[in-house]
């Protein structure tokens, strides 16, 4: 499974803080530690709500500030399109992950043109202007949407990363098997694509979060998850990754596990 770091997003205080400041080393500590526990992406989001303009700036020194301590590809976070033009300008890593689009035209187009000029992965949020539907239909709705105009652009099918918006479950015990269903369906409809969480979402406002995020994590996985982005310095969680790989017969002849195994990893 493709795990993508959460750890340096804006929407913490401690992160946030580090950027409005310019604080390096904090940044480059997060980078390395995501890096060094197994993640295939590292995340960053540099939205302090400070405005469009230092966003922008904040998110290039961000992306240099990353760079300059890993060659680990960068998942670029942002709601606006323009900061994320202007990220992906800066960041000329062919590997880089634009996070993201959703079924609005004004974010689609520009945003899709880039990803097919660039070969980019598109994380894309199965929503449109009328914010997160409530039900797997609506959602199924918003990806064919999704697929039908990034396809004219030129954008591939296993391009796309859709993000199946788990929401937490301490809000609606229902949403949880919405998203699973929400998997099941898109990755019935289209096979070639990928899927998406964020794990974190579905443990907000509860106690004991490891715990919770880690069962979902695993039923999601066996619903046809393919990538999530979590905190890969919970080692109990990246355990869970290591043995859903194996068993869903993604670590051919359990190399992977057994390397974990050897390296002290499994916790």
């Amino acid at each position: 499974m493709i795990i993508i770091g959460e750890k340096i997003n804006a929407t913490n205080k401690r992160v946030s803080e580090a950027i409005v400041n310019k604080d390096a080393a904090l940044i480059q500590e997060l980078a390395l530690q995501q890096a060094e526990a197994g993640a295939n992406y590292i995340d960053v989001n540099a939205g302090t709500g400070q405005g469009a303009e230092q966003e922008i700036a904040s998110l290039k020194w961000a992306i240099d500030t990353v760079q300059s301590v890993t060659d680990l590809p960068l998942c670029l976070d942002s709601s606006d399109p323009q900061a994320l033009l202007a990220a992906m300008a800066h960041y000329q890593c062919s590997k880089a992950m634009i996070n993201s689009v959703n079924a609005e035209p004004g974010k689609l187009e520009p945003l899709g043109r880039l990803a097919a000029e660039r070969q980019a992965p598109l994380v894309a949020l199965v929503m449109g202007e009328r914010g997160i539907p409530g039900s797997v239909e609506e959602r199924l709705s918003a990806a064919d949407l999704i697929v039908t105009h990034l396809t004219r652009l030129g954008v591939r099918e296993d391009q796309l990363f859709f993000d199946t918006l788990l929401l937490p479950i301490s809000v609606d015990t229902g949403q949880g098997l919405v998203t699973l269903k929400t998997i099941q369906q898109l990755k019935s409809r289209y096979p070639s694509a990928n899927t998406v969480i964020g794990l974190s979402n579905v443990s907000f406002g509860l106690p004991n979060r490891s715990i919770v995020n880690q069962a979902f994590l695993l039923m999601a996985i066996s619903a046809g998850l393919d990538a999530a982005i979590l905190d890969p310095l919970d080692a109990k969680v990246m355990n869970f990754v290591r043995v859903a790989d194996m068993l869903t017969g993604k670590d051919p002849a359990c190399k992977g596990f057994i390397r974990a195994h050897r390296k002290g990893l499994l916790v």
